[in-house]
């Protein structure tokens, strides 16, 4: 008997391995996938303009990512004593303007340099609702969509339901400002599975719809373009309440793992999977916690693991497993 309902996925063109760099840039699933790929060693830098749910924020970060450009005092606006940017996640805000402009500019900087030689970017949408700035909003930067509300007034926004033309428009325009950067890149879209039900049910299906629409007429376009099916695998396959948190919102670990290990399976190289496999290994015996540090046994076990993580590492000079490897070589000396 079959309990959910399992389909076929394409395989990658460009399989993943750890000699690649990934950024990853979108919704709240997004840091769920970026903290699997950094429990397992890969190069990858994540949000670097924090969370971002709707296409429109996620194009104009990635381009500012390009520009390099920097932000000034200006382009900033005070709300609850707190200094923010339309543009960025409040995990950027600050108590002062110099202060945020430092986070956002050194962001900035550090996703354009990475950018510059990244295999792969993982971007993933959440919403195709837009909040658009009301002329009561305080708005020094003349943003006309929001990504991050910032616990503002309600009026100080309009809701706004982007179509799927507007969204792969502004979509394309972004990737060929992006393939313009880095002619090698390859971009994985993803939908996420984050039920935004406080827009409504209808709203939320409806917003998905859009996004799915758009995504897939950009991607049959162009071979350097992918489509994993992150929204598809808990709505589709999973197709259960139990896969969810208690917000009935959010996918809980069960299910992040099962789209983990579709996506593993779609997008990596197979010696890569393997590698995966003995990175497991060393991070278990990382975390293990000795009841007693000082027996021989312990002692033993520290040593079997030192050599298999230098073993690891003089094979495959591309993963650094420094921190793991100075913790298994300390523990011996004690």
């Amino acid at each position: 008997m079959k309990f959910h309902y399992e389909f076929p996925i394409k395989k990658i063109n460009q399989p993943l391995s750890h000699h690649h760099t990934i950024l990853l840039i979108g919704s709240c699933f997004t840091e769920n996938i970026g903290q699997l790929l950094k429990a397992n060693h890969f190069n990858v830098l994540e949000n670097p303009h924090g969370i971002l749910f709707n296409p429109i924020s996620v194009a104009d970060a990635v381009e500012m990512y390009i520009d390099q450009e920097k932000m000034q005092d200006n382009q900033l606006f005070c709300l609850n004593e707190t200094w923010h940017s339309w543009r960025h996640h409040s995990k950027f805000s600050g108590l002062t303007t110099q202060e945020t402009i430092e986070h956002i500019n050194a962001s900035t900087l550090e996703a354009h340099q990475f950018l510059q030689n990244t295999h792969s970017i993982f971007i993933t949408l959440g919403s195709a609702w837009v909040y658009e700035l009301s002329e009561l909003a305080i708005n020094p930067d003349n943003r006309v969509v929001a990504a991050n509300n910032h616990k503002a007034p309600a009026n100080w926004f309009n809701k706004k339901l982007l179509s799927a033309a507007e969204t792969k428009e502004r979509l394309q325009q972004m990737l060929n400002k992006l393939f313009a950067f880095n002619a090698h890149l390859q971009v994985i879209f993803t939908i996420s599975p984050v039920r935004h039900l406080r827009e409504g049910v209808i709203e939320n299906n409806r917003s998905k719809a859009v996004l799915i629409q758009a995504v897939h007429d950009l991607v049959n376009d162009a071979d350097q373009l992918y489509y994993f099916p992150s929204y598809e695998l808990v709505i589709d396959d999973l197709r259960d309440y139990r896969f969810y948190a208690e917000d009935l919102v959010h996918p809980n670990y069960h299910a992040t793992k099962y789209v983990w290990e579709k996506l593993v399976e779609s997008c990596f190289h197979p010696e890569t999977q393997e590698l995966m496999k003995q990175i497991q290994e060393i991070n278990l015996a990382y975390q293990h916690k000795p009841f007693n540090p000082e027996t021989e046994l312990h002692k033993a076990f520290l040593k079997k693991y030192a050599k298999i993580t230098t073993d690891l590492m003089d094979n495959h000079p591309e993963l650094n497993l420094s921190v793991e490897l100075t913790y298994f070589r300390t523990g011996l000396k004690h």
